[in-house]
């Protein structure tokens, strides 16, 4: 077969390929018969001249063919590569990227001898070859089991009895062939030189263009002005290469600690690099110094004995330290799932606080660390794939987007009409030079396509990007802004983000009394005792850390918890607690359980979920449902207290227990009541994102009726709430309201037709039913709470959004919520502000960082348009102004301030493209105002140059072939002006207000097509009403097409009108209000519209005569000035009117996503069928 489906989160497939004879590549055979053709047909039956130009067509087509090889990968494989049925008989694959993860690309296929070697990763075959390939630092291997690639495994998915009996890598041999597996533990990404990137720079379609243009002009005898545009483009590609550089150094930064490390091998503990660690290899780690600084883990492992405190804010950007605990406990034949059991797992990256070495172990560390076994090294590891992550962004910004494209297409379509007039005109003229009329077409064709497009784009972008930095909104892929004015759907994490970390205790409940009793003295002992000992709490520093839920529970019965893990009341009455071993919380279990010693009697604590607890109560009290819902219903949080006695026992046997002989037989202790209080703006924000067009959704791992509570008030619930649960008797589902008084059938509504009158929810536990009746794409769409969802449901919720057309904003933290970040549009997530002293290292840095972006100065960008903007009469003064011009612009680009901020690890948390220091969901506004305006402006920019094209095609063909030419002073003070306003209007800022009305998504649609199409008519109207009234007054004479620049009458109105047309664009489609600031309140762009008139009407009633003079304007005939500026006034009218009356016609709409559901459900059906 040619194409294996690989299906997984990378790689969609591979294309197996042969690399093609040079001589048989379609790039070449094709032309080496053109060629000759031309040298042996041609050059003897035609003129010289017109044979070269027969060559030069051939040879530009020919460099668009290598051209496109560099822009397609897809082009490439048809030119240059074969198609080939056996893996064996390749050399060479294309790489099909998983949707929303990038571009396909061209890879080497390599064949080597396989490593014989075990480490607990089961092999696929005994086949001695070994298959594989590498992609972004993945490398994938051939499996002729599967008959298809599967990704490099490592030993990530072993029961935990292999990893306890694990001894590190026993002989030489097989460290030798676990190195030739899986290679060093370093992120090994070649810095690219200079000159690569320049080359990379230089292929890009926009910049071949620019230089092709440069071309034509250079041909057209304008030598001075094009080498030195072609100067300054190679200057301002070099200027951003020199700032790609400096990003990638500052990644290059981020290596793994090659601190020096205790590895046990070949039976003996030995001393190695952290660079040197390898998958399979037993470790002893603990807290390490070096000259002051933390040294942080160098691969990601698995605890084996011990515990340790670590602080992961470099990966998830969480300040709170997280307690990673061993393995030893947990049921010898149950699998380690890298989702399930984070809390085993020490990840690459993050700092070890401080360790406790467990002594029974009976691999003993000499230097007093803790024994863990390397799961994964390099690129595997999670600061690996967060590496990955922003080295290979899905997507780059890029302005030769497909509907950038689609737009110049249209364009082009104006062009080449244009072109064949004037090519008609001229071959009807025998004595016209053949090579004259090819250059004034393609000159033609070539100005529609503005080369400072790209340019103008990303001044749009690097406005927001430096805005948000400002408000301490971090991003690393800038590309995602405009997506941000594209939102449709917002969702939101609740706990830590619609509501506050700080908990407050409101007391517990026994199930019997349905009141709430605050009051610890009030309470059963052992309810008091298992609310001050089961958490997981602990002592770093002297400072007490951990959850804040179990904070205030402490606070809230007057207990202290001590440094040697004992739980004491403030007041007399009471006994000690001592804890002697922790279940810590689970979220696939919804619970936690210690093992406590009270006054030499041992005692299992729990604690969790009332529907978890629930099951495990030997004895289930008559109000226990109704009581937790009633909690539930209000918005509190409810955990389920309960306990059992345990037999006298050693405390080693203690420790040693079964979690589920810990966690059974339990008796019912009470419920605490929590408060989750809402943060004060949760409910303002999603009520103006709810008024701006957005629908709205929670996703939540807390219980189903709490959190339609939360989303109630915070404006995502306003219709009756329906919850969908699993039915009692039978193995069915319903739909039940929160009092539990409406109850619906699952199976008999769907869920398209409840959601019109009432606002729905469901829970984790009916994912399964909804992926086993294939039911996914008819629910998720219509839900808007989901509650008690696994962190990979949350991935699935996002994913299913976008497959049905939506477009997502997730707004989050950065530990749970970190698939779904990365799988929406646009994720955003939110860290507490936390000072220097309390983050730890990471997080300092992130202050600095923050601080720094924040005094950076908003740059300056200085359109490159009027460089393009002056037709053809350009020399030594025209230049000399944009030398000045471009050298203005390159300083203030090299300024460092001047960029967009550089985000490092540490400054934001790399689990999502957008980072916000702010305890509040405001920064979702800011991230949404920011992509309309970008939208709005990118918008405006199209329709502006679009309009100047067609506007510049005309005087190109039309007008010149009649003799209409501009002076060069003239098309200095045109392009001045252009250059002024663009600079103007991309500075407009964004309203403070989102507004009911959505910016238009699209460039390609009714409304810009329309829009110019209408303009352009009242454009050329006035353009050749004028032109013909001022040839009235002008002697008849006969004006050659090639001949130099002389003022004339015709010369001089047409120069006006178009100074007017120009302006005039700039003013009609300025657009502010509702999304920028209108044109009253944009006081430069004002200034500049005044300061155009009062030029008007200087130049045209010709008050400076020496001004007239200096830019070559003869006086205009008595009374033609007034009719000049009143049809330039009805022409602005007209213009102005269209544009108005086309944006009440059509306004941005709401995507229509429905149609687009239907559509993935019909293509689920066919996948099934096929």
């Amino acid at each position: 077969m040619t194409r294996f489906h690989v299906g997984g989160k990378v790689v969609e497939a591979v294309d197996l390929l042969k690399k093609r004879y040079i001589w048989w590549r379609l790039d070449v055979w094709p032309f080496v018969f053109l060629y000759f053709t031309w040298l042996f047909l041609v050059v003897p039956s035609l003129e010289f001249t017109d044979a070269m130009i027969i060559l030069g067509g051939l040879a530009v087509l020919h460099i668009l063919v290598l051209l496109f090889t560099a822009w397609s990968v897809d082009f490439k494989c048809f030119v240059q590569f074969s198609k080939v049925m056996d893996i064996n008989s390749a050399d060479t694959c294309k790489v099909v990227p998983a949707r929303f993860s990038g571009t396909k690309e061209i890879v080497a296929l390599h064949f080597q001898k396989a490593a014989s070697f075990q480490s607990g990763v089961s092999s696929s075959s005994n086949n001695t070859e070994e298959i594989y390939f590498d992609f972004r630092k993945q490398r994938f291997i051939f499996s002729y089991d599967k008959e298809t690639f599967s990704k490099l495994p490592y030993p990530t998915k072993e029961s935990f009895g292999y990893y306890l009996k694990s001894s590190g890598h026993g002989t030489d041999a097989k460290i030798a062939a676990a190195t030739a597996k899986w290679g060093r533990n370093a992120f090994e990404y070649p810095m690219p030189t200079f000159q690569k990137l320049m080359k990379e720079h230089c292929m890009e379609p926009f910049f071949v263009f620019q230089v092709f243009c440069v071309g034509l002009w250079c041909l057209d005898e304008y030598w001075y002005y094009s080498l030195f545009t072609l100067f300054m483009l190679f200057l301002f590609e070099s200027t951003m290469v020199k700032s790609r550089l400096k990003t990638l150094t500052e990644l290059r930064r981020v290596r793994v600690d090659g601190q020096i490390l205790m590895v046990y091998r070949c039976g003996k503990w030995v001393k190695l690099s952290g660079t040197d660690l390898l998958p399979g290899d037993v470790v002893s780690i603990g807290r390490s110094s070096q000259n002051g600084e933390d040294k942080s883990v160098p691969a990601d492992m698995l605890l084996l004995s011990g515990s340790v405190i670590v602080n992961e804010a470099i990966l998830t950007g969480e300040s709170t330290p997280q307690w990673k605990t061993s393995v030893a406990g947990r049921a010898v034949d149950e699998r380690l799932s890298a989702k399930r059991d984070k809390n085993h797992i020490l990840f690459g990256g993050t700092k070890i606080l401080q360790h406790t070495q467990d002594k029974s172990f009976h691999l003993k560390a000499p230097d007093g660390g803790c024994v863990a076994v390397v799961l994964r090294t390099g690129f595997e590891t999670s600061q690996g794939k967060l590496m990955r992550t922003i080295l290979f962004s899905t997507e780059r910004v890029t302005a030769n987007s497909r509907e950038s494209g689609l737009f110049i297409l249209f364009l082009v379509f104006f062009a080449i009409i244009a072109a064949g007039y004037v090519l008609k005109k001229g071959l009807e003229d025998p004595t016209r030079s053949k090579y004259k009329l090819f250059l004034s077409c393609s000159l033609i064709i070539t100005s529609v396509i503005p080369p400072e497009l790209p340019m103008e784009l990303s001044i749009a972008v690097n406005t927001s990007l430096i805005a948000l930095a400002r408000r301490g909104i971090f991003c690393t892929e800038p590309f995602r802004i405009p997506f941000a004015g594209k939102v449709d759907i917002c969702c939101f994490d609740k706990t830590g983000t619609l509501t506050s970390d700080d908990m407050e205790f409101r007391g517990v409940s026994l199930a019997d009394n349905n009141d709430l009793e605050s009051d610890a003295t009030k309470l059963p002992r052992r309810t008091v005792e298992v609310l001050a000992a089961c958490h997981s709490l602990v002592f770093v520093e002297n400072k007490l850390v951990g959850d804040p839920l179990e904070k205030a529970a402490l606070n809230g019965i007057d207990w202290i918890y001590t440094s040697d893990e004992k739980a004491l009341p403030k007041k007399s009455s009471g006994n000690a607690v001592q804890i002697v071993h922790r279940h810590h919380f689970a979220s696939h279990l919804k619970r936690m359980a210690v093992v406590v010693n009270v006054q030499e009697e041992f005692f299992a604590f729990v604690k969790g979920a009332p529907e978890t607890i629930q099951e495990r109560l030997v004895d289930l009290p008559s109000e226990y449902v109704k009581t937790y819902k009633k909690y539930t219903r209000q918005g509190s949080r409810v955990l389920a207290l309960a306990y059992k006695t345990l037999p006298e026992m050693a405390v080693s046997e203690a420790r040693s227990l079964d979690r589920d002989v810990v966690e059974s037989g339990l008796t019912f202790a009470g419920f605490a009541v929590f408060n989750c209080p809402i943060r004060p703006d949760s409910a303002l924000v999603l009520n103006e994102l709810k008024g701006s067009s957005h629908d709205l959704v929670m996703i939540t791992g807390d219980q189903a009726l709490t959190a339609c509570h939360v989303a109630s008030q915070v404006h995502i619930i306003s219709k009756p709430a329906l919850i969908l649960v699993p039915m009692k008797d039978s193995e069915g589902f319903q739909w039940v309201s929160p009092a539990e008084n409406d109850k619906i059938s699952y199976s008999e509504h769907p869920a398209e037709d409840l959601s019109d009158s009432y606002d729905l929810c469901i829970g984790g536990d009916c994912f399964e039913m909804l992926l086993r009746t294939g039911s996914v794409l008819r629910v998720i769409p219509h839900v808007k709470v989901f509650a008690r969802v696994a962190p990979e449901q949350k991935e699935l919720i996002l994913t299913t959004l976008k497959t049905v057309g939506r477009m997502t904003l997730m707004c989050g933290d950065g530990t749970n919520d970190v698939g779904a970040l990365k799988q929406a549009h646009v994720g955003i997530a939110l860290l507490n502000a936390i000072s220097p002293a309390q983050a730890g290292d990471a997080t300092s840095q992130a202050s600095t960082g923050e601080s720094k972006n924040a005094k950076a100065k908003k740059p300056r960008p200085i359109a490159e348009s009027s460089k393009q903007s002056a037709p053809p009469n350009r020399h030594a003064t025209a230049a000399e102004k944009q030398r000045q011009k471009l050298k203005k612009m390159l300083d203030e680009m090299n300024e460092g301030d001047g960029r967009a901020p550089i985000v490092k690890l540490g400054d934001a948390s790399m689990a999502s493209p957008f980072t916000a220091k702010h305890a509040s969901v405001s920064p979702t506004l800011d991230i949404i105002r920011q992509g309309r305006s970008t939208l709005v402006t990118t918008l405006q920019m199209f329709k502006i140059l679009g309009l100047n094209c067609l506007a510049t095609a005309y005087v190109l063909s039309v007008m010149y072939l009649d003799g209409v030419k501009l002076g060069d002073m003239q098309a200095t003070i045109s392009g001045i002006f252009t250059a002024a306003f663009f600079l103007f209007i991309s500075h407009a800022r964004p309203l403070q207000t989102l507004s009911p009305d959505r910016p238009h998504p699209n460039i390609f649609c009714a409304y810009v097509f329309l829009s110019l199409l209408g303009q352009f008519a009242m454009h050329l109207i006035f353009l050749i009403s004028s032109v013909n009234e001022a040839a009235k007054h002008m002697p008849e004479e006969c004006v050659e097409p090639d001949s130099e620049f002389h003022p004339n009458l015709v010369n001089t109105v047409s120069y006006m009108v178009n100074m007017m047309i120009q302006v005039a664009t700039f003013a009609v489609n300025y657009m502010g209000r509702p999304f920028n600031q209108s044109i009253s309140e944009n006081k430069p762009f004002r200034y500049a519209l005044f300061a155009a008139l009062g030029f008007f009407v200087v130049i045209t009633s010709d008050l400076f005569r020496d001004l007239n003079d200096w830019l070559k304007l003869e006086p205009l005939p008595e009374g033609m000035g007034v009719k000049l500026l009143l049809w330039a006034g009805l022409m602005f009218s007209g213009c102005y009117g269209w544009e108005r009356l086309l944006r009440r016609a059509f306004p941005g709409k709401m995507p229509a996503w429905r149609q687009r559901q239907k559509q993935a459900l019909a293509a689920e059906r066919e996948k099934k069928i096929s």
